[in-house]
C-alpha cells in the first residue's frame, strides 16, 4: 500500500509540475492527451523536462490526426483536416513562427521541432497512414494491419526517441515492435466502434477463415468463432511485444521510460485472455486498478 501511495504521489507531482511550468498551449496539449490517450499520457509524465515537452507535442499531434476519423464520416472533410496537419508540419519545419497556425498543438509542435532534431518524414508517415485508411472498409490480412500499426504508432516512438536524443538501432527495433503491438491492440479495442468508424478492424482474411460475417461485428455479437479470431490477432500483438521486451538488455538505460506503455499493452492482452478473448466483454472497457503503480514499478526497475 505504501508503494502504491508513493506511485500516485509521484504521478500527481509530475502532473502539477507539467501545469505550473507550461504555457497555455502546453496546457491544452496536456489536457488533450490526458482525455483521449490516457495510457500514453501517464507514460509521458515519467519523462523529464524537455523530453516530456517534446513527447507531449508529438502525442498531441498524433491525437489530433487520429481523432479525425471519429469526428466526421465525410471523407472530403477528413482529407481536408489531414491536409491541414500535413501543411502544418511543413510550416513548423520552416522554423518561421509567422507561418505556423495559431493552434495550440501546432505551436507546441513548432517548439518541439526547434529544440529537438526531429525527422519530418516520421510526421508525414503518421498522416500517410491515416490517409491510406480513409477509403478502406477493413484490412486484407494481418500483415496490412501491421503496416498500419507501424505507420500510426511506431513513428510516434521514433519521434519521441529523437526528442530524447537517442540514436540506437536496438531502440529503433523496440519502437517498431512495440508500435506494432500497440497498434494491433488499438485495432482490437476499436472493434466495438466498428459501426461508428465505418470500418471493420478485423482482417478480411481472418473473417473468412473463421466464417464470421461483417454484420456480426457491426452488431457486437460475441461468439466462440469471434473469440478464435480475436485470439489469432492478439497472438500477433503478443509476438511483437515479446520481441520488444527481449531487446531490453541492449538498450541505453535512459531511453527505457519511452517504452513504458508496454505495460498497458501487456495488461490489456492479459485481461483479454482472462475474458477468453471476448472482445465485447464490458470488463475490457474498465481501467484496471493497478496498472498505474505497475507502470511506476517497472520504471523504477528500468523495465518496460
Amino acid at each position: 500500500m505504501i508503494f502504491v501511495s508513493n506511485c500516485f504521489r509521484n504521478i500527481h507531482f509530475n502532473l502539477s509540475r507539467a501545469y505550473s511550468t507550461s504555457s497555455s498551449s502546453a496546457d491544452y496539449c496536456l489536457d488533450l492527451v490526458r482525455k483521449f490517450d490516457y495510457e500514453n499520457f501517464m507514460a509521458v509524465l515519467l519523462l523529464k523536462n524537455q523530453r516530456r515537452s517534446t513527447a507531449l507535442a508529438v502525442r498531441s499531434f498524433n491525437v489530433e490526426v487520429a481523432r479525425i476519423a471519429e469526428q466526421t464520416t465525410q471523407n472530403s472533410t477528413r482529407q481536408a483536416r489531414l491536409q491541414f496537419w500535413n501543411d502544418t508540419v511543413e510550416k513548423c519545419f520552416s522554423k518561421d513562427i509567422q507561418k505556423v497556425p495559431q493552434h495550440p498543438v501546432a505551436v507546441e509542435l513548432y517548439k518541439a521541432v526547434c529544440r529537438s532534431n526531429l525527422t519530418k518524414r516520421y510526421f508525414h508517415n503518421l498522416i500517410r497512414g491515416r490517409y491510406s485508411h480513409l477509403n478502406l472498409t477493413n484490412f486484407k490480412n494481418l500483415e496490412e494491419m501491421e503496416v498500419y500499426a507501424e505507420e500510426t504508432v511506431s513513428n510516434v516512438y521514433y519521434l519521441i526517441l529523437e526528442g530524447c536524443g537517442v540514436k540506437n538501432i536496438h531502440a529503433d527495433h523496440v519502437a517498431s515492435h512495440l508500435g506494432k503491438a500497440q497498434g494491433i491492440v488499438n485495432s482490437l479495442r476499436s472493434i466495438v466502434l466498428a459501426r461508428q468508424l465505418n470500418f471493420i478492424p478485423v482482417p478480411q482474411e481472418i473473417l473468412v477463415k473463421y466464417s464470421i460475417s461483417e454484420e456480426e461485428i457491426l452488431k457486437g455479437r460475441s461468439s466462440s468463432k469471434l473469440g478464435d479470431c480475436t485470439y489469432e490477432i492478439a497472438s500477433r500483438a503478443y509476438q511483437h511485444l515479446s520481441k520488444a521486451r527481449n531487446l531490453l538488455d541492449k538498450l541505453p538505460r535512459d531511453c527505457i521510460p519511452v517504452f513504458i506503455s508496454a505495460v498497458t499493452v501487456d495488461g490489456f492482452l492479459q485481461k483479454l485472455q482472462v475474458e477468453q478473448y471476448d472482445i465485447f466483454s464490458p470488463s475490457l472497457k474498465r481501467k484496471p486498478l493497478f496498472w498505474l503503480p505497475k507502470m511506476m514499478w517497472y520504471n523504477l526497475r528500468n523495465k518496460y
